[in-house]
């Protein structure tokens, strides 16, 4: 067995994907940018009225006197002219500020009748107008590749005058399950059948990772089905079998990628749960093989195929590490490192604190309708009380 560290660090060694595609906006979120983008046109293109009400020169706004209507700047169509001293033009929110001014009166500080407007409030400094280029210049490099695409990232993107975006290929993750015990949800079930459950959440988490999760279905326990599901995947980055990889005289996982090339990593981890979590590989395809239990699928998928679907995009493996203090105590660890599930509550005024859950079982799945936190407890680790401070993984 290796430690968490050390097939972490296989992992994280994996080469990034350097395929592009080119894509419209509105398909990017969640993409890796391959290329700079770098604003087509200054923005603002000109100085822009911030407020509703009237462009004047300052100078005009410190006197007592009327001020002359000239005309109007609506938002699109510019006054067509310079305002001279003593006169204004009407303008709303995004209006091109007429030549020759340098303030804005808000509509709420004068009084106008016809085309006469009286300043009725004090005007302190010139205000109310965003320069031109204030938010960015024609040139200027907004996002650096490698950036992962957030929604904001599209509406700047569109502002810049920029269509497409050229992104990195999503890693292609196929899952495979494994079992003549199991079958699809909506099933009449036999004795000895269960229903097939992992690959739910683990195509949902893959997506959530920003890569594409592509379900191979439920193999048998038979090493020619299970090949010729593999055969036929087409070319996946990673296949992610499901089970099948412990000691039994029906577990063939292992023996069948190693039939077909794939390498072996590594075969075990010294961590609970997840021990028979293995990794192999065929030049640029990987094999990360998860226990069939659900808790040690969910959580080995969070600690090791998230890095590594991470590590194909090439982003570190971005799990976030925080302290909590323990609502309740925790007895002493055995020799592996462990990661318990557990709740974190974030009160005000307040460190945040986590709830273990009363039931480690591998086995079970219902931990995880209020998981959102994995415990880490180092091996040999001695006993806590509640009060005091765990670290682990928040499961954001």
């Amino acid at each position: 067995m290796i430690t968490r560290q050390e097939a972490l660090a296989h992992i994280g060694s994996v080469p990034a994907i350097q395929e592009t595609e080119t894509l419209p906006l509105e398909e990017c979120v969640g993409r890796i940018l391959a290329e700079d983008v770098a604003a087509r046109l200054t923005h603002p293109p000109a100085a822009m009225s911030a407020m509703d009400g009237y462009a004047v020169r300052f100078a005009e706004a410190l006197s007592n006197g009327p001020l002359a209507l000239i005309g109007e700047a609506a938002a699109g169509t510019p006054f067509d002219g310079i305002v001279a001293p003593g006169q204004c033009v009407r303008v709303f929110t995004g209006s091109v500020i007429p030549r020759g001014c340098d303030h804005v009166i808000i509509q709420e500080d004068v009084r106008r009748q016809d085309t006469t407007v009286w300043i009725n409030v004090p005007q302190v400094s010139p205000r109310n107008i965003r320069q031109a280029g204030v938010d960015f210049h024609a040139g200027q490099v907004l996002l650096e590749a490698g950036a992962r695409i957030r929604p904001a990232h599209l509406s700047i993107c569109a502002a810049a005058n920029h269509a497409y975006m050229i992104v990195y290929r999503r890693p292609r993750v196929a899952l495979l399950t494994n079992g003549d015990e199991l079958k699809p949800p909506g099933s009449d079930l036999q004795p000895g059948q269960i229903i097939s459950s992992n690959e739910y959440a683990l195509k949902a988490l893959i997506r959530d990772w920003g890569a594409e999760a592509i379900n191979l279905g439920t193999a048998r326990d038979d090493p020619s089905d299970i090949r010729r599901r593999v055969e036929d995947a087409g070319n996946p980055d990673v296949f992610v079998p499901i089970g099948g990889a412990s000691v039994g005289d029906h577990d063939h996982m292992k023996d069948v990628f190693g039939h077909l090339g794939f390498d072996p990593i590594f075969t075990k981890i010294a961590i609970k749960p997840g021990k028979p979590t293995w990794h192999s590989r065929r030049d640029h395809q990987y094999v990360l093989g998860l226990p069939g239990n659900p808790a040690s699928a969910l959580v080995c998928a969070h600690l090791f195929l998230r890095p590594l679907t991470n590590a194909l995009q090439g982003q570190p493996a971005d799990a976030q590490w925080m302290q909590a203090s323990l609502v309740a105590s925790l007895p002493a660890n055995g020799a592996r490192e462990a990661f318990l599930r557990g709740t974190l509550a974030h009160t005000k005024n307040e460190a945040p604190s986590i709830t273990p859950a009363s039931n480690q079982d591998s086995s079970l799945l219902t931990p995880f309708i209020e998981t959102n936190f994995l415990i880490h407890r180092p091996s040999d680790a001695p006993p806590l009380a509640a009060g005091d401070l765990v670290e682990g993984v928040w499961l954001a």
